[in-house]
């Protein structure tokens, strides 16, 4: 739920970085937080269901 909620900050962040026509250096810092955000997720989920297999 973290990994949703903090991912979505991000592109919340890249959102209004845009809106505000912010320098190319910020944007940048948003879209890296966002796919690592969605790097996380999806081994987060890999995880739980290697977890969930070996059980």
């Amino acid at each position: 739920m973290i990994l949703v909620s903090g991912t979505v900050l991000w592109v919340v962040a890249l959102v209004v970085e845009i809106a505000a026509s912010a320098s190319s250096t910020s944007l940048w810092i948003c879209v890296s937080g966002i796919i690592m955000g969605l790097l996380g997720l999806r081994y987060s989920i890999k995880r739980l269901r290697r977890e969930a297999r070996s059980q």
